[in-house]
């Protein structure tokens, strides 16, 4: 990418080096633009310009970046670690700020580049699943003790029976005359109502603990190593909020030990994969280091059943209010997607005893 007089106003504003000699896009995510800079002394760092039309409050969203990454920086500090390569790094404005704000409106921000480390789009091998358990169960342990009420929702009832009520909402006034094709769909979310409450009524009655939460636990939020294949570092910390851990447990499992892709049509080849389970399992509590709870370690399963069961309640109230929110590639993409993430809801509830007994077998580790 030219370095053109945009990007040298906006560079310009944070303290970084003199001399920009490259800007060139980076990475696979789809919601910000992110660019990687370069400078003549070989310094990296990441440019990324906030998707505002996603995170309405970019303010909001930098005040949780900015302390959740500062209190990482001191519990790695205190453990010995690199801090420069364990956590995201935030560089400021010269006025002191951890984003600017550009003529047009739109909000900016650098991070340091994590050099000799890769982020993966897809799993190579199951250490590579093994060692995003670890790091996200280490990131609950280092923010165990994090005020986690402290931190804005930056996106409002991410994961709660709210997802429900909309739910209710596009059936009934079921705008694009969907309905109709869909009643065995639709029955399935309706029989599993009570379902839909069961960690939202816990944490209202105090048996599962506010946490900060990642919410995007996937594969690719990982940066390993290049030399150790060590997971080193979570990044895109955009959707981290006040949340519960076995819902962060609860989608890993969801996308990763799954035998089908997500918009799998032929639902014989779906199912949950329970030494991909295991594999997990065993990950992510070695990475939390005993920082969960007893009940929190129980409900992990059932984190995982419910995760599923909401992002397939999602893709049938997207389908029946035609396809607005999830991008898709093919007439009833929300609706092959629906039914994935339902045929995995039904083979996770048959092994609901199975996903227990191996919860129970490595938290007596």
């Amino acid at each position: 990418m030219e370095i053109n007089r945009e990007i040298k106003n906006i560079t310009s504003a944070f303290v970084l080096e003199d001399n920009l000699t490259e800007c060139i896009p980076y990475g696979s995510g789809h919601i910000n633009d992110t660019y990687r800079l370069t400078y003549d002394t070989g310094k990296h760092y990441i440019l990324q310009k906030m998707n505002r039309s996603i995170f309405t409050k970019p303010v909001e969203l930098m005040e949780n970046v900015s302390g959740v990454t500062a209190w990482l920086k001191k519990k790695i500090q205190e453990n010995g670690g690199d801090v420069e390569r364990e956590t995201l790094n935030l560089v400021m404005t010269k006025d002191g700020l951890p984003y600017y704000v550009d003529e047009d409106g739109e909000y900016w921000r650098v991070y340091l580049f994590i050099e000799n480390a890769t982020c993966y789009d897809m799993v190579k091998d199951e250490e590579d699943f093994y060692q995003s358990a670890v790091a996200f169960g280490h990131f609950q342990r280092l923010l165990a003790d994090y005020p986690a009420e402290t931190l804005h929702e930056t996106i409002v009832n991410f994961h709660t029976v709210d997802r429900l009520d909309k739910f209710k909402t596009a059936v009934e006034k079921d705008i694009c005359h969907r309905a109709a094709d869909v009643e065995k769909e639709i029955q399935f979310v309706l029989d599993r109502t009570e379902l839909a409450h069961v960690l939202c009524d816990m944490q209202d009655q105090g048996k599962l603990p506010l946490r900060v939460t990642h919410n995007d636990t996937k594969l690719n939020n990982i940066m390993i190593d290049n030399a150790t294949g060590k997971a080193i570092c979570v990044i895109d910390l955009d959707t981290v909020m006040p949340g519960l851990s076995v819902n962060d447990f609860g989608d890993s499992i969801r996308f990763g030990a799954s035998t089908g892709a997500e918009d799998e049509k032929d639902l014989t080849k779906v199912s949950c994969d329970l030494h991909l389970y295991e594999v997990y399992v065993k990950g992510f509590i070695e990475g939390c280091g005993g920082a969960l709870t007893e009940t929190e370690l129980d409900m992990l399963p059932m984190g995982a059943i419910l995760m599923t069961f909401e992002c397939g309640m999602r893709f049938l109230t997207d389908y029946l209010e035609g396809d607005h929110y999830f991008k898709i590639h093919r007439e009833g993409h929300n609706l092959d997607r629906c039914r994935t993430q339902f045929k995995l809801v039904k083979d996770m509830e048959e092994k609901l005893s199975r996903m227990k007994e191996i919860v129970n077998k490595y938290k007596q580790v």
